[in-house]
């Protein structure tokens, strides 16, 4: 095989190979035995059937043509490796020549990953905010489990925010009540601002038995974004009594004997995760400056991939419906266009990152253990609320697991990033993040978000492990 390589662009080459038709010989049996199974000939059983009946039969020509196309990957693939080629996507292949039993020659364009120049790591540097528990932090934790062992109670009085209310829902478009637009004695507590835009001011003020009606958009449904009506009758006000912050209080809602020992915890976690905060926050400075003083070309196939998967994802989830999607572009406030430049700017910026944490991968000669595959499958098995086996089983029958090994390098590669950066709080002081960088970074905000929204040590373990 003789192969040559032409640079058309920065980032798309052109490869030139001629194989001499020997080395045809097993993709042409192939094809005669495939083609063979398929022919039928008085006084031959199927797969029988002489090559030069076959000729006769079904012609040279195609039988060259089937041989051609399953022997092409192969040579492209030898091509391709051994000219060092970092291929991006499918190729582009053009048979220029055949001459039959002479030798075989085709051209293969292609994109490939762009040469890309790492800084020294050392020579980055970027700032977070200052760890800081005040005493408001811990007085607002003390105050949402004491909101978990609140009891409510029923008041005779107007509804004012942070109240429980029973309502009763009818909703009409045109004057015509909407298909499963209404429901009874519905529990919702005020303020929360996640059920009907508009609600909440129009049930402040009401009292028990009082309805009133409203105006709105609809946000869901067949009939999202159409102007509707909507009417709500509360049925019941309660309010919610919270238990006093005191040693009793402690007792009945941790392990803790005082008050003043369950502050002190909570004060200890809460240190734990502005800690992952600031990892976290260093994380994305050290990446966006990495994307900001890095350039170098983009190959379009890729971008374009990110673009059409991104894409995707949104019109998937709106069920492929085009009135959905207009829909949503009127809430989003853009138009088509609008909507297509984020995707795009968002794609380039995603796949600018990828190539520049591979090339930092690759230089620091980062690898993916056994182990950091497991525990990186585990940990997004929880995640989306599977078992570690049958998130496995997916990610093999979708041939996912490249692109995950992928994920857990890149991971890694800023992991080194981050240890060899300088990174500073606002006050000054010099913050290290080796004993964070040495968890999977994918994890961190994870753990910040379980444990803003619900302060559980067992979960905060599951996610981090147990510190104490």
């Amino acid at each position: 095989m003789k192969s040559t390589v032409e640079n058309l662009s920065p980032t798309r080459v052109r490869l030139a190979v001629e194989v001499p038709f020997d080395e045809l010989k097993p993709s042409l049996d192939s094809a005669y035995k495939k083609i063979g199974s398929s022919v039928r000939v008085p006084g031959f059983r199927p797969g029988k059937v002489p090559n030069r009946i076959i000729d006769q039969r079904v012609g040279r020509a195609a039988v060259l043509e089937e041989a051609v196309n399953d022997a092409l990957p192969g040579i492209y693939t030898n091509a391709v490796r051994e000219n060092g080629i970092k291929a991006l996507g499918q190729p582009e292949i053009d048979v220029t020549h055949l001459d039959d039993n002479v030798a075989l020659a085709f051209t293969a364009e292609v994109d490939v990953r762009p040469e890309i120049e790492v800084p020294e790591l050392s020579t980055l540097a970027v700032s977070v905010d200052d760890v800081e528990v005040t005493d408001a932090d811990v007085d607002e934790q003390v105050d949402e489990l004491r909101a978990r062992f609140g009891t409510l109670k029923g008041v005779e009085r107007a509804v004012e925010s942070g109240d429980f209310v029973s309502i009763d829902l009818k909703a009409e478009v045109d004057g015509a009540e909407i298909e499963g637009g209404s429901t009874s004695g519905l529990s919702y507590q005020v303020g929360a601002g996640d059920l009907i835009d508009g609600l909440d001011d129009v049930l402040v003020g009401m009292s028990a038995g009082d309805s009133k009606q409203f105006s709105t958009k609809l946000a869901q449904g067949p009939q999202a974004g159409s102007e509707s009506q909507i009417t709500v009758t509360v049925g019941s006000v309660k309010e919610r009594e919270l238990p006093d912050a005191d040693d009793e209080f402690a007792q009945l809602a941790s392990e803790f004997d005082t008050v003043s020992e369950l502050k002190d915890d909570l004060r200890t976690r809460l240190g734990r995760v502005r800690a992952l905060e600031q990892g976290s926050q260093a994380r994305d400075k050290i990446l966006e400056q990495l994307i900001d003083t890095i350039e170098f070309p983009l190959p379009a196939s890729a971008i374009d991939s990110e673009v059409e998967l991104r894409t995707h994802d949104v019109i998937h989830s709106l069920g492929h419906d085009d009135a959905l999607f207009e829909q949503f572009l009127e809430r989003e406030g853009k138009t088509r266009e609008e909507f297509d430049a984020e995707i795009r700017e968002g794609a380039e910026k995603s796949v600018k990152a990828q190539f520049i944490l591979d090339a930092i991968a690759e230089k620091e000669e980062v690898g993916v253990g056994d182990a950091e595959l497991t525990e990186y499958l585990v940990r997004q098995a929880q995640r989306y609320r599977m078992s570690p086996q049958e998130f496995a089983n997916q990610i093999m029958e979708g041939g996912n697991l490249p692109a995950m090994m992928a994920d857990v390098r890149r991971n890694k590669a800023l992991a080194v990033a981050m240890n060899a950066a300088t990174v500073t709080d606002a006050s000054g002081n010099k913050v290290d993040l080796e004993a964070l960088s040495a968890q999977d970074l994918s994890a961190y905000d994870e753990a910040v978000e379980a444990v803003e929204d619900d302060i559980d040590e067992d979960e905060l373990s599951d996610i981090v492990g147990d510190e104490s």
